[in-house]
């Protein structure tokens, strides 16, 4: 078993489990406890900078709002950036806009203008991916937008019954995944 399989096999044992959470039939596994212990914390963030070996990152880029929980420790465990991509009207100054699709409709995300350099190596992280929808409009503002250069997108958690991961345009790493479409499945 590799370091980060290590890893990973400790924090899923940090995972608090809701069953019916917050509709009937779902399990909600809460990856908040990680947090509390700053043993585990670390871990979360050496297995990201593990993954993440030598290559050259500018940006981290986190997603409102549990990308900002690590983002920021993991850039500076990587000597990275820290860049925050926020629900509209959070940012001041000119900012960029992506809208983006969600399983029951749509929403919005904003980057400030001239935050990433045309060219720069950003990694995005968020919490949990599902849909893809708010890491594919991440993509958009880093990518599309300020003209930087996605290199991969990190996840703690992912569902991958939604098949989020078949959206993107970058590589994708999620350390805790394969979670049961249904609870019982």
């Amino acid at each position: 078993m590799s370091e980060i399989q290590t890893l990973a096999e400790e924090l899923r044992g940090c995972l608090k489990k809701f069953p019916n959470f917050p509709l009937e039939g779902i399990l909600f596994e809460d990856f908040l406890p990680i947090f509390a212990d700053p043993k585990h914390f670390q871990k979360l963030i050496d297995a990201f900078k593990l993954h993440l070996g030598d290559r050259k990152i500018d940006y981290i880029v986190g997603l409102e709002s549990r990308g900002f929980l690590f983002g920021p420790a993991l850039a500076l465990a990587v000597g990275a950036g820290f860049i925050p991509v926020r629900k509209p009207g959070k940012l001041p100054g000119p900012v960029y806009v992506a809208e983006f699709q969600k399983e029951y409709g749509s929403d919005k995300f904003e980057m400030q203008q001239g935050v990433v350099p045309k060219g720069a190596n950003v990694v995005i992280v968020d919490d949990i991916l599902a849909t893809g929808g708010s890491a594919t409009g991440a993509y958009e503002l880093v990518e599309e937008k300020s003209g930087g250069k996605v290199v991969e997108f990190l996840f703690v958690m992912e569902l991958d019954f939604l098949k989020g991961r078949d959206k993107l345009k970058a590589p994708v790493f999620t350390l805790l995944s394969g979670q049961p479409e249904k609870l019982g499945s």
